[in-house]
């Protein structure tokens, strides 16, 4: 099972929405880089919820629960979407701040490609994220 990190605005979409919808489709992403990873996306993989722009955070775990097809909003059919669902709130948000600050993370695409709205979370950035949200 991979991990992932996905971004939303929360006055956009935020968690709670995702967790009142119960499950919604990832869509919009236009990007070719991040359109290479939501193809990488596999059924079960887990995804951390980041809100971006507003409390720059991650608050929650979700899921892959069907994996890429071409995304609707998409006139030209050229880029994929997946299917998502939450699992579970995160105890405490984890902040970009918080993140910047310890050494451990640095290497997270994130940092590197930080306009994605999808990046890839290497096993040990997921356990580690955890922890600090008190979840592990």
């Amino acid at each position: 099972m991979a991990h992932w990190l996905v971004k939303s605005e929360p006055h956009k979409y935020s968690w709670d929405d995702l967790v009142r919808d119960g499950e919604t489709i990832w869509d919009g992403v236009r990007n070719n880089q991040a359109a290479i990873y939501l193809r990488d996306m596999r059924q079960g993989d887990g995804l951390l919820f980041y809100h971006s722009n507003e409390g720059l955070a991650v608050v929650g775990i979700a899921t892959v629960s069907e994996e890429h097809f071409i995304d609707p909003s998409d006139e030209k059919g050229r880029f994929p979407a997946v299917r998502v669902k939450p699992v579970r709130p995160l105890r405490h948000p984890v902040t970009l701040k918080a993140m910047k600050a310890e050494p451990r993370l640095s290497g997270m695409a994130m940092f590197r490609q930080f306009r994605l709205s999808v990046t890839p979370i290497e096993d040990e950035h997921w356990t580690l994220i955890l922890q600090m949200a008190g979840d592990a």
